[in-house]
């Protein structure tokens, strides 16, 4: 039997019909055009209302000047950002995991965050993960309708075991993505720390009943080309997606001051890029940097620490085991 929730907006009645499976059959129109139409990114762009006229220098400068807003806008939100990071590093310090959620364009940059983490932070690809509406073929070519079930997002959490320790980070430019609003609602349930990323703003998010423990709201306002929220709300985006996996990192010790030294040597540039590494930091010539981190069994952090402590490899390894992996520390001894 379906199941029938009714919304009273306006002195008006509008109807949503759901299957037993959660998924959206049915829904009034007009409630959805309101929606849509009232979203900052479904606007129309003075600046760009003749852009088809211009020429292609002109488009993109145009281009460039609305891009030029998006910084910040997302400096705007770095107070909730950090309140973010701090979430996220506490849990990943007992082992939690940060889960990305959301479809078409915020699913794939939450993908690709999620992605880069272990070649660039040396971590198990357990640690940060993405789910997009679709699944993995949806990384490839649109499922637009894939994101219309709050019931498909539910599944994704429980499917995945998330608890308690973990994370999950819904992403959508609208805020209004059923697919990432039901597996925020089913992370709550189960006790998780929720996070919500949206270029609308944070007042319609409120208003729309969007329940996380932190909004990220960084409002880019209209599209270059209305709707297109590939584009400026896409960017945004990928800014707070980079600061919070970056900025946990940096928090859970993988870098030395702003060099990524818990990197994975799975290719020769890699190889290559970690004795540059041990050269520029500790002023070894290249062949003792071959030596050190063949002893060291590829790890960079490991051979910092033989080099700089002057200690040898199983010493190094106790000591960043004891310092949480943090180098400064684990060369000190304290």
């Amino acid at each position: 039997m379906n199941k029938i929730g009714f919304v009273r907006k306006r002195k008006r009645i509008f109807v949503d019909v759901y299957s037993e499976e959660g998924v959206l059959i049915y829904t009034n129109s007009m409630t959805l055009f309101h929606e849509i139409t009232s979203l900052p990114t479904e606007q129309n762009n003075s600046a760009t209302s003749l852009i088809d006229t211009f020429s292609t220098r002109k488009i993109l400068e145009c281009i460039n000047n609305e891009d030029a807003k998006i910084a910040e806008a997302v400096r705007i939100e770095i107070p909730f950002i950090t309140q973010a990071v701090d979430a996220i590093v506490e849990r990943f310090h007992i082992g939690g995991r940060l889960f990305y959620v959301g479809a078409g364009t915020s699913g794939r940059l939450g993908i690709v965050d999620a992605s880069e983490c272990p070649p660039t932070f040396g971590v198990s690809p357990e640690m940060v993960q993405g789910i997009i509406a679709g699944g993995t073929p949806a990384i490839f070519a649109a499922k637009e309708g894939a994101e219309d079930s709050p019931g498909k997002g539910a599944e994704e959490i429980i499917r995945r075991g998330i608890s308690k320790n973990d994370i999950v980070c819904g992403i959508a430019a609208s805020g209004r993505t059923p697919f990432v609003l039901g597996a925020i609602a089913e992370a709550k349930v189960r006790g998780c720390y929720t996070i919500f990323v949206s270029t609308n703003s944070r007042e319609n998010i409120i208003r729309m009943g969007v329940e996380a423990d932190t909004l990220i709201c960084p409002n880019v306002g209209a599209e270059v080309i209305s709707g297109s929220t590939r584009m400026k709300s896409g960017t945004a985006q990928k800014l707070v997606l980079n600061m919070l996996t970056t900025a946990s990192m940096i928090r859970m010790g993988k870098t030395l001051g702003n060099v990524m030294v818990d990197l994975q040597l799975t290719n020769d540039k890699l190889k290559e890029r970690a004795k540059a590494i041990l050269i520029n930091l500790t002023g070894i010539d290249y062949q003792e940097a071959e030596t050190i981190l063949k002893l060291a069994g590829g790890n960079v952090k490991t051979a910092l620490v033989m080099v700089l402590a002057d200690v040898d490899e199983p010493t190094a390894k106790k000591r960043l085991t004891e310092h949480n992996g943090f180098i400064r520390k684990a060369i000190n001894g304290c």
